[in-house]
């Protein structure tokens, strides 16, 4: 019997792409075998509730239970855990994705050990060397025989960085894949306000216009300066358009610490605990405007054509401002009201779905590894 794959999820992004992946890689005419394994680097109770079941992932075939640590502690823990593991049956490859710490980790692993990486989500660069995931990507992607990109200037990043054109593979976003076959499933937004009440001193209307904010990474929630300076800025906004934001657990924390709740209590936010995947397909869809921090909801509102501000001073997803719907705003106010009032005046930028975006890209990978690795 061929030795499995070993396909590596970590974060909740990790699932939204092994959901296409998965399938596509079994669903072959002489279908690849495969071994999930979830490090357990973000982990809580609802996920196999909302994330395995609303997705369609089996059950992890194996689970490190790692938890939280610094960047250190956590990427060391990964490969402490993973390593055994890889020798109790020795894979035909390692397929990491993304640019998580279980990402390198695993990677790390298995180019030590000579078995093949997998890299699905190659070659994104923000030129952000501050950023975690910056360091992740560039590392994962010099460990890796076969990379797979979401978009042709990865394709550009690679080369510069000598890896051989041979190894390459333009086969568009397994994310949109995921996010084109589910989106049907997506419940109504009287539904989600249902199951969500959060808190609020506004009422909850199906046929309101909203603006859906998501903000989680440490650069602008760490800081206090920062995170008090951008709320400020959308309670200010959500004046002109009230603003819906789920609530990553991180964020509410240092809010809660910061004593930022005093400060909102007149805004038109209306502050939602996390929600599931399909919720918040449903809260995309239907928004006026996003604005995000997030790399994967860049990608999903360009896909959905909802105009993105991005609360960040880069972007590792260029297409999605070339070609989709994006607009870098940063942190700074004025500019991000600015943006705002673009949008609600001129409707924001259209843009079209970038090529590949077909909902195929994981057939396309399942179709090149088939030919690869036999």
């Amino acid at each position: 019997m061929t030795p499995p794959i070993l396909c590596v999820v970590g974060a909740r992004p990790n699932f939204m792409k092994m959901a296409a992946i998965l399938p596509a890689l079994r669903g072959l005419s002489t279908p690849l075998e495969t071994r999930l394994i979830h490090t357990g680097q973000h982990y809580d109770a609802a996920m196999k509730e909302t994330f395995f079941r609303q997705l369609g992932i089996p059950e992890p075939d194996m689970d490190l239970g790692v938890g939280s640590g610094t960047h250190a502690v956590q990427t060391a823990t990964i490969m402490s855990r993973f390593e055994p593991v890889m020798d109790a049956e020795p894979p035909l490859a390692v397929l990491v994705v993304g640019d998580v710490n279980s990402t390198i980790a695993c990677a790390l692993v298995a180019a030590k050990k000579s078995v093949p990486v997998i890299h699905v989500e190659a070659g994104l660069r923000s030129r952000d060397r501050s950023m975690p995931e910056e360091i992740n990507r560039i590392l994962t992607d010099q460990l890796s025989h076969y990379l797979f990109t979401t978009e042709r200037s990865a394709h550009d990043n690679l080369l510069a960085e000598g890896i051989g054109e041979e190894r390459i593979f333009f086969v568009g976003n397994v994310m949109i894949d995921t996010l084109f076959r589910l989106l049907p499933q997506a419940p109504s937004l009287t539904e989600v306000f249902r199951a969500n009440p959060g808190d609020t001193n506004i009422s909850l209307t199906t046929g309101m216009a909203y603006g859906l904010v998501t903000l989680h990474r440490p650069a602008n929630v760490d800081d206090p300066q920062t995170l008090t300076m951008l709320m400020r800025c959308l309670a200010e906004q959500s004046k002109k358009l009230p603003l819906v934001f789920p609530v990553h657990p991180r964020t509410r924390k240092r809010m809660h610490d910061m004593g930022l709740a005093s400060l909102l209590g007149q805004s038109a936010i209306i502050f939602l605990p996390p929600v599931s995947y399909l919720e918040m397909l449903s809260l995309m869809k239907s928004a006026k405007v996003i604005l995000t921090d997030s790399g994967g909801v860049q990608e999903e509102s360009t896909a959905l054509g909802c105009p993105c501000l991005t609360l960040r001073d880069n972007t590792e997803r260029p297409i999605t401002v070339s070609e989709g719907t994006n607009t870098i705003v940063g942190r700074d106010p004025a500019k991000i009201a600015h943006e705002l009032d673009e949008i609600l005046a001129r409707g924001g930028k259209t843009g079209r779905i970038p090529e590949f975006w077909d909902g195929h890209a994981a057939q396309r990978i399942a179709e090149q590894l088939s030919r690869s690795l036999r």
